[in-house]
């Protein structure tokens, strides 16, 4: 090993020490923290009891981003028939039996956006999908339709969704790669501030 390569960045490994695995219970406060970093100044947080709600319903489709032992992004999916979405105040989430995953929320701390964690976590769900799902939707707030569109999502603006979710809110969704199903013509939003 030279000098060179023992003092490598961490940012140019994200591998080296990081972690995308499941909840576990004590992560809550910390993803429920995350959740209010990123919505509460737009009126869009749920809390934590909310939160917790989307993860009971499906503890495998759900996952933080563990950099040594920070819990510095989660991603919340559950199944949930498509073109319908999740109530976000909602505590008592019902369990549904569908084909679609809904990408719930998706949130990577500011000090680690634009590094490449987003893409980690979703590549994780994707894999996680494959092949019980042939769809994942979502619902994109905060003018993040742009960014979904680019990872093959496509909107679905005749899905009316309540005012809760914000006044540019697009569903949005997209075929599981591998599942074996056509192109999907649905859209999902998601609320989920990444970059």
């Amino acid at each position: 090993m030279t000098a060179r390569t023992a003092g490598h960045d961490k940012r140019a490994d994200p591998e080296r020490d990081t972690c995308v695995r499941p909840v576990r219970d004590g992560d809550w406060r910390h993803i429920a923290a995350l959740e209010a970093d990123a919505y509460a100044s737009c009126g869009l947080s749920e809390g934590r009891a909310a939160l917790e709600s989307k993860g009971r319903a499906s503890p495998g489709t759900c996952f933080v981003l563990d950099l040594e032992g920070r819990v510095a992004g989660y991603l919340l999916a559950l199944p949930y028939p498509r073109f319908r979405y999740p109530d976000l105040a909602r505590t008592d989430e019902p369990v549904h039996r569908a084909r679609n995953l809904h990408l719930h929320d998706m949130v990577v701390a500011e000090d680690q956006r634009g590094t490449g964690w987003g893409g980690r976590l979703l590549s994780r769900l994707t894999a996680t999908a494959r092949p019980a799902y042939e769809h994942i939707s979502l619902i994109a707030i905060g003018g993040m339709a742009p960014f979904w569109a680019a990872r093959g999502y496509r909107a679905h603006p005749e899905i009316r969704l309540p005012q809760s979710y914000g006044d540019d809110a697009v569903y949005m969704s997209r075929t599981v790669p591998g599942s074996g199903t056509g192109a999907s013509k649905e859209v999902a939003r998601f609320p989920c501030p990444v970059s």
